[in-house]
């Protein structure tokens, strides 16, 4: 498989240096590329790719990323220049002049072709700028040849042949909203026209000028995102006073942004007469440009309009393909707008011919900031919640039919419940890398009608909320779990008590706040009903360590709208700290439970909705532990890894997760994204405590202390450069009492190291199983954290043991935040990349190393760790097995089972006595670091 991908990363030109043996002894990314890779996985792999070619040679390293048109070519380059900083030319600035089309002839590929020769030389060059109200070039800008070291090419046509032998690496991304364009499209108007008609009216240049150059990219990726609530804009609309209602805002100086646009909505040729709008397309027309969205996809709570990022640009063609299949415009209007930004937020005044009227919005990417803005700026209603299409509508006097379909017919009924009576268990997709396909096959087209998911999928009710059949992404599935709250809100009232379940790690509780931002409602964590007795057992995966008693008195109080108590527990001290008052009103009706065992019997038949999520982090283990024993030449299937290190999953959890009225999918994969980072400086200079205080917000600070223990396992027999790195090993983090788990390495560029926010919380069962599948502890790291944050930055000071100065870290989510941080505290030029695992051995004498890979200072701490996890993994075992549920146990269990009873007998007296042993020291040491 090597020696084929090598072949495809190598063929069809690319620069030379790429054909020089490589003189590590390490593999190159380059040669162990998969051909197809999501999202995420494909932009953490070119991030490592410029990584790996920036350092293998000298001068400019250059990228191509191309693809269709709403594929996600631009959002890729945005996120890998956020993390590596690179320079991206819009092939977008190259066009001839003011023709609408977009084929090959209207773009300067000599000019294009002559800046990037500059740059590989390491001259200055002038990219051409081009302005699509005015459809023509306007100037140039300047770009430094020295100090663009990366430089990507982004643009329909970037893989095209004329520019193929000057790219180092070429990538082509399909899918994204081009793919739901065709999807949609097939679904309105069925069978009746093939795929290929279908591409060729629509994209009439993709089948030949387009699709050929991406079979030549050395990263193909298959971007399934569409639109998301995730990063949602949230609008408060009014009408103005007055046509002149902006004067205020322009006589005071304040810069304003003028556009016009013509907005179109074109009905599918099979619709009926009715304005059924979630089913029509959105063209918006800006000078030559044309912006396409998939129906008036929205959500309205209270008073905010709340839409999703969802729209992208197509050409004239485009447009003209879909009249020509039979869709309609049958809504269209002139909107000029002019825009006020104010940081966060934006007010816009905005005219709708069709309407003759002048309308103020607020917009924003926070809910709250939204509202407080409006009120700020003396924008204070009356609110309006409809669209302009509903409006224009209403006023043409056409019925709007997005309700919900009227209740389902007695027939229909029965048919559900057969369907519910035998639900298909929920499994996690394999993820194994594809062969190496052939040229001809076509990956690049869109999903055929049978794999496609529903336009838009819809709730019936039975007696109660009726479960959907099938699962959903995690973006449409965020819709629907929000559009069934407003469906049981419409047809019971409040209160509405929501369960999300699903392994650790799936994204339950990030699910479960997505939720929140958008509709406003109350969260609880089902940790909070932890038993401390439990806790000090690491029994987290256990679902006798619920208060059970007390979750079902709170959910009956929330059920009768009385105010209740919810408990605090502090995993640090491992005890329940205190209570909180929650209590359902008008403001806050929608109480949300997240955990592992949310949809377990006996409580979910007290819930209303029932959602299950899986995938995630946990899927990724899995598919961790898959890859490591296959290198290792022990092939393993899915379930078998599955029972080995999520053992209470199979048994206890899935089971409940197959009842669910929603069942979603995480595919997003926050370990592999770089989207989900921080941005982290790290430095072993001295800094005081006062002076971390005063780069802080002083009303918003809070600090913590954290004493942790770092356990690094690795698999033998994989491949290694003869010393231990942390993308060899699976990190498990003992902190607070409870086990986190870190899978990736992170990325360094420049003084920066790009950490994935996934401390993804494990049970104690889960790091026995890794043990037991011949993982082993080959390195440790013990120290305590003084962690002061104020919300936007983080500052960490690590003592770590056996190093005489502490380090300092400095976190967050905005680069140039930290950056700053870090200049204030007077750090410049003392930044280091190493990881502590590296600091640590270093720190250690040289060739002490035993025949494992296990430096001996470092031996016999590792067994005292290991003994003492599996101690206290035997006695959670056996105490807690009498009060499970009689479930039958599959044949993959029993026989891990018996390997661990064979361990205990094994080493009885010592497990005894390296339990007693090791609670003393660990308790000990914890009082004592305590009271410094």
């Amino acid at each position: 498989m090597d020696d084929e991908v090598l072949q495809r990363v190598f063929q069809e030109g690319g620069r030379d240096y790429i054909h020089q043996p490589s003189t590590s002894t390490s593999s190159s990314i380059l040669q162990s590329l998969p051909l197809h890779v999501s999202f995420d996985h494909g932009c953490y792999l070119l991030i490592k790719s410029i990584q790996e070619l920036r350092a293998a040679k000298e001068g400019l390293v250059t990228v191509g990323i191309g693809g269709p048109s709403g594929s996600g070519k631009t959002s890729l380059a945005e996120k890998v220049t956020s993390v590596i900083g690179c320079t991206v030319i819009l092939m977008e600035n190259y066009r001839k002049g003011a023709e609408e089309s977009n084929d090959l002839d209207s773009i300067d590929f000599e000019a294009l072709v002559s800046n990037m020769e500059d740059l590989m030389k390491g001259k200055d060059t002038a990219v051409p700028v081009f302005d699509f109200q005015e459809k023509r070039r306007v100037g140039s800008t300047i770009i430094r040849g020295t100090l663009s070291g990366v430089v990507i090419v982004d643009g329909t046509y970037a893989l095209h042949a004329k520019l193929r032998s000057l790219l180092d690496i070429r990538v082509a991304v399909v899918g994204g909203v081009h793919f739901s364009l065709l999807s949609k499209v097939r679904y309105d108007i069925g069978d009746s026209c093939s795929l290929d008609n279908l591409i060729d009216s629509i994209f009439p240049l993709f089948r030949k000028h387009i699709e050929p150059d991406l079979h030549h990219a050395q990263i193909r990726i298959n971007n399934s995102f569409v639109s998301s609530f995730r990063e949602a804009i949230y609008k408060l609309k009014c009408k103005s006073e007055s046509p002149n209602g902006h004067s205020d805002y322009t006589e005071s100086g304040q810069e304003a942004q003028t556009d016009n646009f013509i907005e179109m909505y074109l009905r599918p040729p099979s619709a009926n007469e009715e304005a059924r709008i979630n089913d029509w397309i959105k063209v918006r027309q800006s000078g030559i440009r044309y912006y396409l969205s998939l129906g008036d996809q929205r959500i309205v709570d209270k008073h905010f309009i709340i839409r999703p990022k969802a729209e992208f640009e197509v050409g004239k063609m485009t447009l003209g393909g879909l009249l020509q299949l039979g869709y309609n415009v049958v809504v269209s209007y002139k909107r000029e707008s002019l825009t006020f930004n104010f940081g966060e937020v934006s007010l816009a005044f905005e005219t709708i011919d069709s309407l003759g009227e002048t309308f103020m919005v607020v917009r924003g990417s926070n809910r709250k900031t939204v509202g407080a803005e409006a009120l700020r700026m003396g924008v204070c209603g009356p609110w309006i919640i409809k669209s302009y299409l509903e409006l224009i509508l209403e006023q043409n006097g056409v019925p709007r039919l997005n309700t919900p379909p009227p209740l389902a017919s007695t027939s229909m009924a029965r048919n559900q419940e057969r369907a519910i009576s035998a639900p298909r268990p929920i499994r996690i997709t394999p993820n194994f890398v594809n062969q190496l396909e052939d040229l001809s096959q076509s990956w690049t087209r869109s999903p055929t009608k049978s794999k496609m998911e529903p336009v838009l999928a819809t709730w019936h009710f039975i007696s109660t909320l009726a479960p959907m059949p099938d699962s959903y992404d995690f973006d449409r599935g965020l819709l629907l779990a929000v559009q069934a709250i407003q469906a049981l809100l419409e047809s019971k009232g409040l209160p509405i008590i929501v369960g999300i379940g699903g392994p650790s790690g799936s994204g339950k509780t990030s699910l479960a706040h997505k939720m929140s931002n958008i509709i406003g409602c109350e969260v609880v964590s089902l940790e909070s009903y932890y038993k401390s007795e439990h806790v000090k057992d690491y029994k987290y995966d256990d679902f006798s360590s619920l208060d059970l008693s007390l979750l079902s008195k709170n959910i009956n109080d929330i059920r009768k709208s009385r105010r209740t108590k919810i408990p605090i527990f502090d995993l640090e001290s491992g005890f329940r700290s205190g209570f909180r008052d929650l209590e359902v009103s008008e403001d806050c009706g929608v109480v949300i439970f997240e955990g592992v065992y949310a949809l377990h019997p006996d409580i979910r038949l007290s819930l209303d909705l029932w959602i299950a999520v899986v995938g995630g982090v946990h899927s990724h283990l899995i598919s961790r532990v898959q890859r490591d024993k296959n290198r290792v030449g022990c092939i393993m299937s899915q379930i078998e890894v599955m029972m080995a290190v999520f053992p209470m999953f199979q048994q206890h959890i899935e089971p409940h997760l197959v009842h669910a009225h929603l069942k979603i999918r995480n595919d997003f994969d926050p370990v592999l994204s770089p989207e989900s980072s921080l941005f982290v400086l790290k430095s072993n200079k001295q800094v005081d405590y006062q002076d971390i205080l005063e780069i802080l917000e002083s009303i918003k600070v809070c600090s913590s202390v954290q004493n942790f223990i770092d356990i690094y396992l690795r698999l033998p027999g994989i491949p290694s450069n003869g010393y231990l790195t942390e993308g060899d090993c699976i990190r498990v983090r003992i902190c607070e009492g409870r086990f986190a788990l870190l899978i990736r390495e992170p990325i360094r560029e420049g003084n920066f190291i790009i950490q994935p926010k996934v401390d993804f919380d494990i049970s104690i069962s889960t790091v026995i199983g890794l043990l037991n599948l011949g993982y082993q502890a080959v390195a440790y790291i013990e120290a305590s954290a003084f962690i002061y944050q104020d919300g936007k930055i983080l500052v960490e000071v690590d003592n770590l043991q056996d190093v005489p100065s502490p380090y300092i870290q400095i976190k967050g989510v905005d680069k140039e935040a930290v950056v700053a941080a870090g200049s204030m505290l007077r750090l410049d030029g003392s930044y280091t990349t190493k990881s502590y695992l590296q600091i640590i051995l270093e720190s250690l004498p040289a060739l002490e190393i035993n025949s494992s890979g296990v430096h001996t200072q470092q031996a016999a701490r590792l067994q005292e760790l290991v003994e003492f996890i599996q101690s206290q993994g035997s006695s959670s075992s056996s105490e807690s097995s009498p009060g499970r549920e009689g479930a039958a146990i599959d044949n993959a269990i029993e026989d891990l089972q018996c390997r661990i009873k064979k361990l205990e007998r094994w080493q009885t007296i010592n497990t005894v006595l390296w339990t007693f042993l090791m609670s003393a020291l660990i308790g000990y040491s914890l009082y004592q670091r305590r009271r410094r």
